[in-house]
């Protein structure tokens, strides 16, 4: 292996910023292609179904897009079928383009299953796939409720466990989505038959996964939580997971072949890798930095980042090189939490400065600030130009939201003073 390229923290972050279309926030144009943009940069959005604050990948692009809209993201998804959702970390929106290189999660999925529960309820799956040939997409409340069956976290109805089966499988996909409620359909309809018909080796869909994970965040290490590498494994005669070795190996070949730059940055343990294509970025944190210049060469802007946000993924580089100590606590027991249930890392140019908790009240059309919390150091009326960035990304939130009114929690008259009323523009409001 090549020796690491020393870089200061600094630069890091700068690079960071950059590399994340974050240098500054909401700086893409308002429109469906740069939601194109964002996946052609990051690869894939973590989808969470939890919208007190806004779903987790529409957060993402809000960071980045000007009055971005969660519809451009659904007509991508269920229109026009130019991104897909399967597991890759996690639950991830895709490019469909790159089908051919996640359907290991569809195979290994249907080897289970059919093992499993399409074996355990024989009947159910071809009837199922009967009337969707016959009658186009279908929920699982448009069949008739089944016994409870044990499913991944606890007993769940029949019908239901087998539509995930045969979504997981790759047998059926998601048509459409109505809130959470999924509509399930065919995959041969909704897919292009030359990348359902697409065959890659399984060893090259694995390498094309751990390159996703280090092209999205742009700064990852060896190792880290364990939910990073989710997905890039092979099983042994036993059939339980080997991780570590075959990503070890993988790496290696990445970076033997310059797909990976190994990097060692300043405060940061262990040896960290960049993508090639993020040569340039780097060049121009470098360059910023030693001209004086802010992020992009814009005022630092602010930003709200998503809980699974790619910049939050390894929560030990946030602690090492931002000095940022984040859990995303909506699963803690509220007894046990420091801060909030969905609280969102603050981020001001090239530095995580605080954490806010959003809430968005539909039915009364208010976003609610429940928590605001700032880091050691950090005293927002003597940092330069972060009142008005707090101002711009609030008023920006209210028109993500649909909202016309920001309310202040108790024991924050203070924020609310400082940072007053936003409203949003009426151009980003009609595009909200």
């Amino acid at each position: 292996m090549p020796e690491p390229r020393s870089l200061s923290a600094a630069v890091a972050r700068r690079y960071l910023a950059l590399h994340h279309l974050l240098a500054p926030p909401r700086a893409l144009p308002p429109e469906r292609d740069s939601v194109l943009r964002v996946m052609e940069r990051l690869g894939s959005f973590q989808f969470d179904p939890l919208g007190v604050a806004g779903r987790n990948h529409d957060l993402v692009l809000h960071a980045r897009i000007a009055g971005y809209r969660p519809a451009w993201t659904d007509e991508l998804l269920y229109e026009h079928r130019v991104f897909f959702e399967t597991d890759n970390k996690a639950l991830c929106i895709l490019p469909t383009a790159e089908l051919p290189y996640y359907r290991i999660t569809w195979d290994r999925s249907r080897h289970e299953h059919e093992r499993e529960t399409l074996v355990a309820n024989a009947e159910l799956p071809a009837r199922i796939l009967a009337r969707l040939r016959a009658e186009g997409p279908l929920s699982s409340l448009d069949f008739e409720r089944g016994p409870a069956i044990d499913w991944y976290w606890g007993p769940t109805n029949q019908v239901r466990a087998v539509l995930e089966a045969l979504w997981e499988s790759g047998v059926i996909g998601l048509a459409r989505r109505e809130g959470n409620r999924r509509y399930y359909d065919l995959t041969e309809r909704l897919y292009p038959s030359e990348l359902l018909e697409a065959r890659v080796s399984e060893r090259e869909q694995l390498r094309h996964k751990l390159l996703s994970r280090y092209r999205a965040n742009g700064l990852l290490g060896d190792g880290g939580q364990a939910e990073i590498w989710y997905g890039v494994s092979v099983r042994g005669e036993d059939g339980k997971r080997i991780a570590a070795p075959v990503r070890a190996e993988l790496r290696t070949e990445l970076v033997a072949e310059g797909a990976l730059i190994p990097v060692a940055v300043e405060g940061v343990r262990g040896t960290r890798y960049l993508p090639a294509e993020a040569l340039g970025l780097l060049a121009q944190a470098d360059a910023e930095l030693a001209a004086g210049l802010p992020p992009g060469g814009s005022s630092p802007g602010a930003a709200f980042l998503a809980p699974l946000d790619p910049l939050c993924w390894d929560r030990d580089l946030l602690r090492q090189l931002y000095g940022f100590d984040y859990v995303w606590e909506v699963y803690v027991p509220e007894h046990k939490r420091r801060w909030g249930y969905y609280v969102l890392p603050l981020l001001l140019g090239d530095r995580v400065v605080g954490r806010i908790e959003p809430r968005i009240e539909r039915a009364t059309r208010t976003v609610s600030i429940l928590g605001l919390w700032w880091e050691d150091g950090v005293d927002p009326r003597a940092t330069p130009g972060l009142v008005d960035a707090v101002r711009d990304a609030l008023a920006d939130y209210l028109a993500f939201a649909g909202a016309d009114r920001l309310r202040w929690g108790a024991g924050l008259s203070r924020p609310g003073r400082l940072f007053g009323t936003p409203r949003p523009n009426r151009s980003q409001r009609r595009s909200a």
